[in-house]
């Protein structure tokens, strides 16, 4: 699979700005836009809540301790930053709202609550509004000003390439590969990279106990993973007991894991796809399957002739794959490009199956996305001059990728 470092940019010829970002927290701030307001009504209590320097999980594990209730039963519609302000909505059913407004929980503050008819869910969520602030910049801030300026135009007008983003493969850059290894049903080699693979590992906590597990120490392995890592512990316990039967210890990794990995390699594949269209991200081809953006529907392009007008006036984007059992396979001039890159997956039918069991059903991604509402303007506070970036991405779509294309390089 294509290394996220090779992934080409869509304006290349027009220099970069780099910089540090969240450099203190108020650096970056991201606003949920909600699918739909609470309606008034319900048994489910809405807050709209602001948290710094917390996951949206050790938020809602702050707020499940501190409500008395358990972390599953507080619904979200979107995982957000630690290194930052964000403000997102969280749902908890047959709560007192005077209780939940009058929370008392570190790094959290509840702003206003309403009601609703039903929990709410990952993926309730229209948009996110970001405000960011880059610092210590390779050019004066003026400068950096009309550089990024440049680059937005055709971001704007051409479309950001939709890749997924390098915190989608995890710290080691092998989530993918691990996906790769549940849907072929390789154990073995799935086993060896997740407690592995001494050789692809960066953090001095980790390498001895990977160390061992390649020896074959699975007792060894084990006391000397930190405590934290469930997932792992939990596997080299089942390497323990059944004297190292691969596929009982593969089954022991928690079911939401595994999901996760698998939905990394859809990603990774969809990224390889997308840097072979690259830069024609804005041309609709022969045997595409374009998105309309209205609505998410997808139509299979017979006259890209007619289509293309709507491409340039972003109704419509061309796709790229997210591999599984209910993905449309493009055909003529699009499919010469994706289907050569699906094909040397090779997937059996039952390896379709897994990737389903998965709960990855498959479907298309649209190839690129469009800022929104965007303002960039330079400024000096007491801790030096900064350049401020402000847009609205609809969900799904990753800032990270848009920051790229102005610094050239991966932010992770």
């Amino acid at each position: 699979m294509i290394n996220n470092l090779e992934l080409p940019f869509i304006t290349s010829d027009l220099g970069c700005v780099t910089g540090v970002i969240k450099q203190r927290p108020e650096d970056f701030c991201v606003e949920e836009v909600p699918l739909y307001e609470p309606c008034g009504e319900g048994t489910h209590v809405y807050a709209f809540i602001e948290k710094q320097q917390l996951t949206t999980h050790d938020a809602v594990a702050r707020m499940a301790a501190a409500l008395g209730v358990r972390r599953a039963d507080i619904g979200y519609a979107g995982r957000k930053d630690a290194q930052a302000i964000t403000r997102q909505w969280i749902s908890i059913e047959h709560i007192d709202p005077d209780k939940l407004m009058a929370l008392d929980c570190p790094q959290i503050k509840v702003l206003k609550i309403g009601r609703h008819g039903n929990k709410l869910r990952v993926g309730h969520l229209s948009a996110n509004k970001f405000m960011i602030r880059m610092r210590n910049l390779s050019v004066p801030a003026k400068q950096a000003e009309q550089i990024t300026q440049a680059i937005m135009d055709v971001l704007i007008r051409r479309g950001v390439p939709n890749y997924f983003g390098p915190q989608r493969f995890g710290g080691r850059s092998d989530s993918g590969r691990l996906g790769e290894m549940l849907i072929k049903n390789d154990t073995t080699e799935f086993c060896r990279l997740f407690l592995g693979d001494a050789d692809n590992e960066t953090d001095k906590r980790f390498i001895e106990a990977r160390q061992l597990y390649e020896q074959g120490n699975y007792e060894q392995a084990l006391e000397c993973w930190p405590k934290a890592f469930h997932d792992h512990r939990r596997m080299l316990k089942e390497l323990v007991r059944t004297k190292g039967n691969f596929k009982r210890a593969s089954r022991a990794l928690d079911d939401a894991m595994k999901n996760l990995l698998v939905s990394a390699w859809q990603s990774a594949l969809f990224n390889e796809v997308l840097a072979a269209r690259m830069p024609r991200i804005d041309t609709i081809l022969l045997g595409d399957m374009a998105m309309k953006h209205d609505n998410g529907a997808c139509f299979h392009v017979e006259q890209p002739d007619v289509d293309q007008p709507r491409c340039q006036s972003f109704e419509i984007s061309p796709t790229g794959p997210l591999l599984g059992m209910r993905t449309a396979r493009l055909t003529d001039a699009a499919g010469e490009i994706e289907n050569p890159i699906l094909d040397r997956e090779a997937l059996t039918e039952d390896d379709l199956r897994r990737i389903k069991n998965f709960g990855a059903r498959g479907g298309r991604r649209a190839l690129r996305f469009q800022p929104r509402d965007v303002h960039i303007a330079s400024g000096a506070d007491n801790r030096g001059d900064y350049l401020e970036l402000a847009f609205e991405l609809d969900s799904g779509c990753y800032a990270t990728t848009l920051l790229r294309e102005i610094t050239k390089t991966d932010i992770a």
